[in-house]
């Protein structure tokens, strides 16, 4: 383990035992603070209108709105946290907030919501912020799916009419496009601390990854098989040797220099594509997604949740719905390009890029794929739940991998000693 990754876990430690050992802060009035990431300064204008909303209806509660850099916010959230000035409201993603939930570091949000707060969401995200110990820890907010982006251009060389829809179809198009293009197929990272992709596609696969007691279920026979599947591949040179040692942002440099045939990604990022390889984004169609044999697309997820340390739960808990409201999802779903969780903004998404008649190709490009992303969410949900220690798994099984793949133990030991290794980690966080 890496000095930096051993430094992430203690500082999550820290925030997470901070915000449940502090309790609520004394009853106060005045601002409610809201924190979120990544969306400044592009959003400025979304969030002033937005929270001048807010402040109309709730006269008493104003907002301070503070966006962070990725990279930043467990730092500055530890520091709010010793500080006792944690935000009322935070935008998490799911793996970080199950961990500050697991510690007591989140607010059940259970006995605060309306009655009917579920039915206004796609119910597969909403059951997605439910934690089994905490309660419901968080409001989802929005989010995206990938599609299959594919070089026309590369399978027509191949001679392949129609790109692949199941994993079980790669090793037939991977050979082809590798043997009549010299190029790959598609690219999937096993990097333990990016993407969470092969873990979602091991679901996809039929492996199921832990057990009711969060033991390892994954050292089955389909996790053998999932593994000797991917090995195989990489071992047969159908996979590029960056899998191993380079992140999910590889997969768009190939994939614009016109070297990758199929790249997993969202609708959001044809507009860059467009930008920076204008050659490529011409021969580009969206496709559905890559699933295993039920269908099933991953969905991935923001959210907005509560933490213990705020006095005033349930005003922060009011915003976070006032943001997800379907009126305002439908708005920012609109300017970000991705998908709102909201069914009546899904709904009026939908209805929106139906009517759409883009102008230009690349417009046409960009409305084709976002309308065929908010279809695919009717088969799609969170594959990998967000329980405690869910990127602990993810770093064992993609070493475990990585091993096979470069071939130093054969892919049944390193499942094995995945699980192994899972198992001795769990029985000390839950015994």
């Amino acid at each position: 383990m890496t000095f930096r990754l051993k430094r992430r876990q203690l500082l999550l430690g820290a925030v997470a035992a901070g915000l449940a050992a502090c309790g609520r802060r004394p009853g106060q009035t005045g601002e409610l603070n809201l924190w979120t990431l990544q969306l400044a300064p592009k959003f400025n204008a979304y969030f002033s209108d937005v929270l001048q909303a807010w402040l109309g209806q709730h006269p008493g509660a104003p907002v301070r709105w503070t966006d962070l850099p990725w990279g930043s916010v467990e730092r500055k959230l530890l520091a709010a946290v010793y500080a006792r000035t944690a935000p009322d409201v935070v935008n998490l993603n799911p793996p970080f907030a199950a961990n500050l939930a697991s510690k007591g570091g989140l607010t059940d949000l259970t006995p605060l919501l309306p009655a009917d707060a579920a039915a206004a969401y796609l119910p597969s995200v909403w059951q997605a912020c439910r934690d089994p110990d905490a309660g419901q820890i968080a409001v989802p907010w929005y989010l995206t799916v990938r599609l299959s982006l594919v070089n026309q251009q590369l399978l027509d060389a191949a001679g392949i009419a129609e790109p692949p829809t199941r994993w079980d179809q790669i090793p037939d198009f991977a050979r082809r496009i590798r043997d009549q293009t010299g190029r790959y197929g598609l690219f999937i990272t096993v990097v333990p601390d990016d993407s969470a992709e092969m873990l979602e596609t091991l679901v996809q696969m039929g492996v199921t990854l832990l057990d009711a007691r969060r033991r390892a279920a994954f050292n089955s026979s389909a996790g053998r098989e999932a593994f000797r599947f991917w090995t195989e591949l990489y071992q047969q040179g159908l996979l590029p040797r960056e899998v191993v040692s380079q992140g999910q942002r590889r997969a768009i440099e190939l994939f614009q220099s016109g070297d990758l045939a199929l790249a997993a990604t969202g609708a959001e990022f044809l507009r860059s594509i467009q930008t920076n390889a204008p050659g490529v984004a011409a021969r580009t169609e969206a496709h559905p997604p890559l699933t295993g044999s039920d269908g099933t697309a991953n969905v991935a997820l923001m959210t907005l949740a509560v933490p213990r340390q705020s006095a005033r739960a349930q005003e922060a808990l009011n915003l976070a719905l006032f943001v997800t409201g379907a009126s305002n999802q439908a708005r920012f779903a609109e300017q970000a390009r991705v998908l709102p969780s909201s069914l009546e903004a899904l709904a009026a998404v939908r209805s929106s890029l139906e009517r759409e008649q883009p102008l230009t190709e690349q417009d046409q490009q960009i409305r084709d794929a976002r309308l065929l992303s908010a279809q695919t969410l009717e088969r799609a949900r969170v594959l990998v739940p967000a329980l405690p220690g869910i990127k602990r798994l993810q770093k064992i099984v993609y070493t475990q991998l990585q091993r096979a793949m470069l071939g130093q133990l054969g892919s049944d030991q390193a499942l094995a000693e995945a699980a192994a290794e899972w198992d001795r980690y769990a029985l000390s966080r839950w015994p």
